[in-house]
């Protein structure tokens, strides 16, 4: 597998002969297997996914590749064992997903039965791979996304006075479901009125009244890759406030959308909207990064914020998303989730960004 073969390139460039990898987006990316508990144990001698007997036949089946073992208790309790009988002597462990106890018990099992053996804590080696993605992985999110646009064209139909937060949070869900969705990569958001001042505000009973922000943040999830859209809505009446931020944030975002291009640094195009913002008189108001790469994940590389070391590539998936958010008022968030082809970007999600309903 090429996924495989670039990884092992890397762990050689790390002075490491193996991977322990734990995260469920990994194992994923890397073997196939879709099940919520498993490890790999990847070397150039052997390749191995680790199950207890509930994966075991779904193992075999996902991940063909990879030599199936069937363990019991602890990675404490199996693993020491098996670097012994493979003659590992530097593994690599992902410190982002294994706990600190998880890591203790562990190299404390490993020492005591071969002290030659060391475990090295790296981030971001398998996700590093992730980053770029690959045709089958853009299809997969590009179908994602085209589900999040029907929802979000069904969500401005139910946009009507009195639906609570809740009512049109379980709506959208399933109308996601029934597009084919496997799941919904994250708890869909619907914050109306002072809630929309909260990035990750959560539905409530509250019932959305005109003349109000209405913040309604969803995805779709198709074959594990996801998509994220965020639109912004006012109902009714006029609201000259409303107007004012959303023209704000809506201009930030086109201007980023027109001036990203490969090869630039993360960091230079969260910069530009944020002075955009800052130029308005609401940098303080904007307190979160442009945007997050989205994949098997929903966060995930590159990151686009202002201490961001990324540069943005060809095969890229990630959002663009200013936000104005003020308390005791509400917020307006713009989201979209894009790609770079060609050296230019493509934006995957198409839905229209009229605010008024």
């Amino acid at each position: 597998m090429k996924r495989l073969t670039r990884l092992l390139e890397i762990l050689d460039s790390h002075d490491l002969d193996s991977m322990l990898v734990d995260s469920a987006s990994n194992r994923r990316y890397l073997s196939g297997f879709t099940g919520s508990t498993g490890w790999l144990i990847i070397s150039s001698q052997k390749t191995y996914l680790a199950v207890d007997f509930r994966y075991v036949e779904q193992a075999k089946k996902e991940a063909p590749d990879f030599d199936i073992l069937l363990v019991k208790g602890g990675i404490h309790d199996w693993l020491p064992a098996l670097i012994k009988e493979t003659g590992l002597r530097k593994l690599g462990l992902e410190s982002d997903h294994l706990s600190l106890s998880v890591y203790q018990d562990l190299n404390q099992a490993i020492q005591g039965i071969d002290n030659s053996t060391r475990i090295v804590p790296v981030k971001n080696i398998v996700e590093s791979l992730r980053v770029v993605k690959d045709m089958e992985e853009l299809t997969f999110i590009a179908k994602a996304c085209q589900i999040a646009d029907k929802t979000m064209i069904y969500a401005h139909s139910l946009l009507n006075p009195g639906i609570t937060e809740k009512q049109l949070a379980w709506e959208l869900e399933s109308f996601i479901r029934q597009q084919g969705s496997d799941s919904i990569p994250f708890e869909i958001i619907v914050a109306s009125g002072t809630n929309s001042a909260m990035p990750h505000a959560r539905p409530t009973d509250r019932a959305i009244s005109e003349g109000e922000p209405v913040t309604i943040d969803l995805g779709a999830r198709v074959n594990g890759y996801c998509s994220d859209l965020t639109r912004s809505f006012i109902i009714g009446k006029d609201n000259a406030d409303f107007n004012k931020i959303y023209n704000i944030v809506l201009g930030a975002q086109l201007t980023a959308l027109s001036v990203v291009k490969s090869g630039m640094n993360a960091a230079e195009i969260d910069s530009i909207v944020r002075d955009i913002i800052s130029h308005a008189g609401y940098r303080e108001l904007f307190g979160h990064g442009l945007g997050h790469g989205v994949g098997l994940d929903t966060h995930e590389l590159p990151g686009l914020r202002n201490n961001s070391v990324d540069v943005l590539l060809d095969g890229m998936v990630f959002t663009v998303e200013p936000g104005v958010y003020m308390p005791g008022w509400g917020g307006i968030r713009i989201e979209d989730t894009v790609t770079i082809e060609n050296g230019k970007l493509k934006s995957l999600t198409e839905a229209g960004k009229k605010a008024q309903v």
